[in-house]
């Protein structure tokens, strides 16, 4: 084929895949641009996820008639004059690629009035083409409508997301810059109904109470504001630093080891709000990150976040912060990528040591004594009352795999239950299904409690040596095989709460919530919406009946969370949620257990169909052999 020009309208729609993702994009464009224009208030509308409307209205200075046309033209820009305005972009748009990417691929229609001017433009364009451009009387502002996302480039569509998820992400894009501007009032509505607001007051706090619930709010702990002295002749060789810090460091205190001579000197200044160590989440979603204003993703930040609470966190989980990093324009780069959500610092050791060592110091200094809710391990959720209660053993006349105040199975198995025997040598039946995924595996021997090494461990002795059994996945175990049976019967107990627990997240994960709550149900909880953003339990399965209700929604949402975007079978998400109740509800590392409770976890362990591995695939017991021990103290 020969080489030809493309056509403007085709290179158009080219371009603006790399601008417009998804509805998501459309929204941080438009809300960037009335930031830029100096708004105090930003209303977004959505319709079906962004698919069928997104409306982005602001009080901002507006574009003027004459200007109109020309905003919707590719690399048409206000906001840079020459090449040397790269060198310290102040604004969060410059490229002027967002508006014409925009109505490439969609129909648009912008109403806007400039100040001074006496009346309004409205235009109309579609696919990139303007049909209609007219006076009208409007106030001072601009509102955008992008109707028909991706109409005219069917192959993005098909490769959206649901619609909750689309609306999730919307969501976290508008609190995350709700965050960043607290002066502005932002409002966002989705199908109708308001999803989010602020007020506007300038109160980051206010702000924090609206996208985390007051709660979590409250616990976050200002950071200090100190500033760290960085030097623009600094070498880039400091920027993997990840040490541990001393157990307090001064923020005020050069951000990266010893400084030349030569070169400017810089303030680098942190601010803004890290959790307690008590607080903390399954991923690091929570880690929000912005530079001059602008929300950015930096894997090199977010760990220096982490880093910051060495040896504080369990294992597996991360905190909530919000981070604010303000140093010279002149010595970050956010000319990276079209998205605008990746920069390049000139000195990054020295912005990743200041942010280490900025929450150090507040984490150690600020953090509060933690209570003993808080003193929970993996961030779930142990018993209430003692732990050596004579009910956990296994009562006359209880079947066995029973634990009284864990899960109360009154019902038969999917499978008749009878006490497991080593496998013969002619037994020659091959593993079947036991609907909950699993095959079922070589049974256990009947084994003798011996004691318990670390309050982590069971030790048993069997026909042929030692075994070491880890508590918490056989418990695990062993309450997901019993709730997969309940769950497949559709006769999963449920225990009702006395007082509702009220439960408050994040827009997005509100979203989420609300999406599953069917899902929840058969699982035996019971939640229903109560306000913006927030919920009531009503009733959890009956094996977390001793847990904290609103945490324990709070772990099954944040596995939803982790879901999100695989577009797994409904089977396979209840599955997963299923899992982490069970996690959930076991005991833990560190329980100690009486010799009653030890017999009565090995006699159910000995009931489970698969009892060699937890539901997440760890090993549930080690065997040492009598040959093993016998060649150990050389004896053979």
């Amino acid at each position: 084929m020969p080489i030809r020009v493309l056509s403007e309208q085709l290179a158009s729609q080219i371009a603006a895949g790399e601008v417009v993702e998804r509805p998501a994009s459309v929204v941080k464009e438009l809300v960037e641009n009335a930031l830029d224009a100096g708004a105090t208030t930003i209303n977004v509308d959505v319709r079906a996820g962004g698919r069928k409307l997104i409306q982005v209205a602001d009080d901002g200075e507006g574009i003027s008639a004459a200007d109109v046309q020309t905003a919707f033209k590719r690399h048409a820009t206000s906001k840079l004059q020459s090449i040397e305005d790269l060198n310290h972009i102040q604004t969060l748009g410059f490229r002027g690629e967002a508006l014409a990417a925009i109505s490439a691929v969609s129909q648009t229609t912008v109403v806007t009035r400039a100040a001074g001017e006496p009346a309004g433009t409205r235009l109309t364009l579609a696919g990139g083409e303007l049909h209609t451009q007219e006076t009208v009387g409007a106030p001072q502002g601009t509102v955008i409508a992008v109707e028909n996302l991706f109409y005219n480039v069917p192959a993005r569509l098909k490769f959206l997301k649901s619609i909750t998820s689309e609306r999730r992400l919307i969501d976290e894009f508008v609190t995350r810059y709700a965050l960043a501007y607290p002066q502005v009032r932002f409002r966002l509505t989705h199908d109708g109904r308001i999803a989010f607001q602020s007020s506007g007051h300038n109160d980051l706090r206010d702000v924090l109470a609206a996208v985390y619930g007051p709660d979590t709010a409250r616990d976050l702990l200002p950071l200090s504001s100190s500033p760290a002295l960085v030097e623009e002749g600094m070498a880039e060789g400091t920027e993997t630093a990840a040490a541990p810090l001393p157990p307090v460091a001064s923020s005020s205190l050069p951000a990266s080891g010893s400084l030349p001579a030569s070169g400017r000197p810089h303030l680098v200044t942190v601010s803004g709000f890290a959790g307690p160590p008590g607080l903390h989440r399954s991923n690091r979603s929570q880690i929000t990150l912005f530079v001059n204003g602008r929300w950015i993703k930096d894997s090199s930040l977010t760990y220096a976040v982490v880093q910051a609470y060495h040896t504080l966190l369990p294992v597996g989980r991360y905190p909530v912060a919000v981070i604010f990093i303000s140093l010279p324009f002149d010595l970050v780069d956010v000319n990276v990528h079209p998205a605008k959500t990746e920069v390049r610092f000139r000195q990054a050791g020295a912005v990743f040591s200041a942010v280490q060592r900025a929450v150090r110091e507040t984490i150690i200094a600020g953090a509060p004594v933690r209570g003993f809710t808080q003193m929970r391990p993996e961030g779930v959720f142990s018993w209430g009352g003692s732990v050596d209660r004579p009910s956990f053993a296994r009562q006359p006349g209880m079947p066995a795999g029973h634990l009284h105040g864990q899960m109360n199975l009154e019902f038969p198995r999917s499978a008749p239950t009878t006490p497991f025997m080593p496998r013969a040598a002619d037994d020659e039946h091959p593993p079947t299904a036991t609907g909950n995924g699993d095959l079922g595996g070589e049974r256990l021997p009947i084994m003798r409690v011996v004691g318990q090494v670390g309050t982590a461990y069971i030790v048993t002795e069997g026909p042929d040596g030692l075994f070491l059994i880890d508590q918490h996945a056989a418990h695990e175990r062993i309450l997901y095989e019993q709730f997969m049976d309940a769950w497949n019967q559709q006769q999963v107990p449920s225990q009702g709460l006395v007082a509702g627990a009220a439960l408050y997240v994040t827009p997005a994960q509100a979203s989420l919530l609300e999406e599953h709550l069917a899902t929840l149900q058969r699982l035996g909880f019971a939640v229903e919406l109560f306000g913006p953003n927030s919920f009531m339990v009503r009733a959890v399965p009956a094996i977390l009946t001793h847990q904290d209700p609103a945490r324990a929604v709070l772990a099954v949402v944040e596995e939803m969370e982790e879901d999100d975007g695989r577009a797994p079978l409904q089977t396979q998400i209840e599955a997963r949620l299923i899992r982490r109740v069970c996690k959930t509800a076991a005991v833990k590392a560190g329980q100690p257990l009486a010799p009653a409770e030890m017999q009565a976890m090995i006699q159910q362990l000995e009931q489970c169909r698969n009892p060699h591995t937890c539901p997440h695939g760890r090993p549930t017991l080690i065997h040492i052999s009598l040959s093993q021990l016998a060649r150990g103290f050389e004896r053979t």
